[in-house]
């Protein structure tokens, strides 16, 4: 059964018609339907799926790409509870255990947008949650980014085969995901180019597999409010980050928190808010940790007192873990002990 499952997902129908098929006909049916040129379909697509499994499995082995199909041990156990789950998943890398926290938004997000999710990505990761995103310009892109900065484990979900980055800028940023211990994952067969129809059904997956949902910044009508949509249908708890009432890619998130979507006013704030969804972070740690707290504030004042006003030098020169040490930034930031000039430096007020 899972060589018809691996043959006909490397047709690369969409996955709503393979979906259809099976219903009405089962993997080996349809794959023998699909051979016999009794689905209307493409040459490409016959050809593909007249490849043996036997080959299959070793052109992707060859290429490191593991396969995930649904119902195996190693397959996301959130993403199982989606009716429209993937078949399998074509996986490079490893894919974490437990519940991923996604951060999304626009590609065309502001300074303040993209400063916002790389700081989130940081501090999620720093707590131990896996970030999930898709690995596109913009917000997604800084919130990875913000995750390999503190050798956090992310997964990005693709609209196009593991081996076609896209954009083609993050492919370094992909391969330190891997090698960070996370993933890059797509449901499309390697070789598949980033098609626009691919993308709405790679938002579900990243919904799906995500124990709560972030939106940073947002248009009314683009891919993140489609990933935050998915989300409240498969009951993750969706959080956005509210910005100008005059700004379109605020509009999305202001709509979100109107309709029900909570509020994140900070990094402080975010893991508080994940805490209560999800559970203790992996790294809590009680009343020695909030020593550690304390103690880095008062370093993270002298620090920017005697110069260091860099935010890696800030995280490198304190105790604690970096996402704690964000949030620290926040509060003394907030309680006007410290500015910060919106692009990562900081001074005393």
């Amino acid at each position: 059964m899972k060589d018809a499952r691996l043959q006909v997902a490397c047709g690369g129908l969409h996955p709503d018609r393979v979906r259809k098929l099976y219903a009405d006909y089962g993997p080996q049916g349809t794959l023998r339907r699909l051979e016999a040129g009794a689905v209307k379909t493409s040459d490409r697509v016959r050809r593909a799926v007249a490849v043996s499994a036997a080959e299959r499995r070793s052109e992707l082995g060859a290429a490191g790409i593991a396969i995930v199909y649904r119902g195996d041990p190693g397959y996301p156990d959130l993403l199982t509870q989606l009716e429209d789950a993937p078949d399998l998943l074509f996986v490079r890398g490893d894919l974490p255990s437990g519940p991923c926290v996604a951060v999304v938004g626009t590609r065309r997000c502001t300074s303040y947008g993209r400063r916002i999710a790389e700081l989130y990505g940081r501090a999620i990761a720093a707590a131990g949650w896996p970030v999930i995103s898709g690995l596109a310009r913009g917000v997604d892109g800084a919130a990875h980014l913000g995750t390999v900065a503190v050798g956090g484990t992310g997964v990005a979900i693709l609209g196009s085969g593991v081996d076609v980055m896209y954009p083609r800028e993050h492919a370094p940023l992909a391969l330190d995901l891997i090698d960070n211990g996370g993933a890059v994952v797509s449901e499309a067969p390697p070789g598949s180019p980033p098609e626009g129809w691919r993308f709405p059904p790679r938002n579900r997956i990243i919904s799906g597999m995500a124990g709560a949902v972030i939106v940073v910044e947002a248009t009314v009508k683009g891919g993140a409010l489609i990933t935050a949509e998915a989300a409240l249908r498969h009951g993750r708890q969706v959080f956005a980050v509210p910005g100008d009432i005059g700004r379109s890619s605020s509009e999305g998130c202001n709509l979100l928190i109107r309709d029900g979507a909570f509020p994140v006013l900070g990094p402080d704030d975010l893991l508080e808010s994940l805490e209560l969804v999800l559970g203790a972070s992996p790294r809590a740690s009680g009343k020695e940790q909030e020593r550690a707290l304390e103690e880095a504030d008062r370093r993270m004042v002298d620090l920017i007192a005697s110069g260091v006003n860099e935010i890696d030098e800030l995280l490198a020169g304190v105790t604690t873990n970096a996402g704690e040490a964000l949030s620290r930034l926040g509060k003394l930031e907030m309680a006007g002990v410290i500015l910060t000039d919106g692009s990562g430096r900081y001074s005393l007020a």
